[in-house]
């Protein structure tokens, strides 16, 4: 279904995925060049509009614009496009694709449109009320990670300590424990350095530089106290960087088939990889649930069951919506405050009192 009459002669051969990112921007002259230092004439970088408007979205979120974006050209539409052209790929696509998939394509279809200077045709009622109906008649309830209960990290735990000595046994150690105890996404995870790490008497502090939910860079810290000696991830960090002799760069490195530790960081899907395959030596029946968020979902969980404050779960965590918190602990509660509980024991008492 290529919709090649939307084309024009200003637009043809020249807006498509791959210059996305492209924005229409003004760069400031010699005379009007910005300085980070006041009178210092030797700074030769001169940051062009396009430069801050680039940073003004994450990576992630442009690499899925794109992806989208050609998703869309593959299935034979053009930008810039008209409403009957979004209508007619989201009911090609309804029964094919996740509802939240189709909102990800919306939204990279209208930041082209708005950041090449055209109408938005996603914004118009007949495009709003197509997608909503999609959404009622395909929408299906979100995938979640599963939660990593405490038993889970002992099993984790307990399945490394069981490995011959290596490089690899230490780093999973110390990374499944920081994952765990510190909240971490995985991105944060495996972009920590040795100086993000302030060492104290009770345990250490971590400052993230940036993160998903601090993308101004103002800075969050996750603090992590020391635990038993048997069982503690301060500990387990501080014997895998004396270990590895890391001083200074990135803490969790990739580590090669002959135990040869990297200079360069772990890759964020590593860390899924590695999870999955520690649940498989643990014999885990859950495996295809697991993933990196399963650490951040567990903390909070494991939280919300042994009544820990609210407050100190959201700080922990680095979230910024209550919503999300007040998620993870209703489920951690699902058990424990269960109006059938209550039920279910005064039947059984009933029961008793008949025998």
């Amino acid at each position: 279904m290529v919709i090649n009459s939307v084309m024009t002669s200003k637009t043809s051969g020249l807006l498509n995925a791959t210059n996305m990112t492209q924005i229409k921007s003004y760069t400031p002259t010699s005379q009007a060049s910005p300085r980070t230092v006041e009178n210092d004439k030797s700074l030769s970088t001169v940051y062009s509009q396009q430069y801050y408007l680039k940073a003004a979205t994450s990576d992630n979120t442009r690499k899925a614009y794109r992806s989208a974006v050609m998703q869309f050209e593959k299935w034979g539409g053009r930008l810039p496009c008209s409403e009957s052209i979004i209508i007619g790929y989201l009911l090609d696509k309804a029964a094919v694709l996740n509802p939240r998939t189709l909102d990800l394509h919306l939204s990279a279809i209208k930041q082209w449109h708005l950041t090449q200077g055209f109408n938005n045709p996603t914004q118009s009622l007949n495009v709003s009320k197509t997608i909503e109906g999609i959404r009622r008649v395909h929408g299906k309830p979100k995938q979640k990670a599963k939660a990593l209960r405490l038993e889970h990290i002992a099993a984790l735990i307990q399945a490394l300590y069981k490995k011959p000595e290596s490089n690899k046994k230490k780093r999973d150690v110390a990374l499944i424990l920081i994952a765990f105890f510190g909240a971490f996404r995985r991105s944060e995870l495996v972009a920590i350095t040795y100086t993000d790490i302030n060492w104290e008497p009770e345990g250490i502090a971590i400052t993230l530089p940036q993160s998903k939910t601090d993308q101004t860079s103002d800075g969050m810290a996750r603090s992590i106290p020391y635990g038993r000696q048997s069982f503690c991830p301060v500990l387990a960090l501080k014997h895998w960087l004396n270990g590895a002799n890391i001083l200074s760069g990135p803490i969790f490195r990739s580590i090669n088939r002959w135990d040869q530790i990297s200079e360069q960081p772990l890759k964020p899907g590593s860390v899924n990889h590695i999870l999955k395959a520690l649940g498989a030596d643990c014999g885990f029946d859950f495996i295809s649930e697991l993933s990196s968020h399963s650490f951040r979902r567990g903390l909070s969980t494991s939280a919300a069951r042994e009544k820990v404050d609210f407050a100190l779960i959201k700080k922990q965590g680095g979230w910024k919506s209550d919503v999300t918190v007040w998620e993870y602990i209703e489920e951690g509660h699902q058990f424990i405050e269960n109006a059938s509980s209550i039920l279910i024991n005064k039947i059984d008492g009933l029961l008793a009192g008949r025998d």
